[in-house]
């Protein structure tokens, strides 16, 4: 009696463990939560987290300013602007620190394509596209 006991007890737990894994014992997890690990491409706060952390770089080199210094000439480059893709302005960069800085600006962006409106020595002021990588500088040299 003990054998058959055991025996039908044996075939009725393979019959409920299932069922309640099945029913109750494991939680649903959909694609698309709102929590920072979730599996979904889309994040709270639409943060891309594959293009935003890790941004690409911007150099342009735009016409100078002079600027003499108590007899010292300094070239400082002109500001411009980056426009996203539709039109808006993403960005104004003065594109030096001071005025007797005549290195341009690096400025991080987030990968994608832009326009960039600018001064250039030969030309006047120009629309060029770029488009940013990530983890790399463009370098836009509007006088070359």
């Amino acid at each position: 009696m003990k054998s058959s006991h055991c025996s039908s007890f044996l075939k009725t737990a393979l019959l409920i463990v299932p069922l309640a894994l099945c029913f109750g014992g494991s939680k649903v997890v959909q694609a698309g939560g709102k929590g920072p690990l979730s599996p979904s491409p889309v994040r709270p706060g639409n943060l891309d987290y594959r293009t935003e952390l890790f941004p690409g770089y911007l150099k342009v080199y735009t016409a100078t300013h002079e600027f003499d210094d108590g007899g010292v000439p300094y070239h400082a480059h002109s500001s411009y602007t980056i426009y996203t893709t539709d039109g808006k302005v993403f960005k104004n960069v003065e594109n030096h620190i001071s005025r007797n800085d005549e290195i341009p600006e690096v400025v991080a962006l987030p990968v994608g394509s832009y326009t960039v409106e600018a001064r250039s020595e030969r030309d006047g002021y120009v629309r060029v596209p770029v488009v940013i990588k990530a983890g790399q500088r463009t370098i836009l040299d509007l006088d070359v």
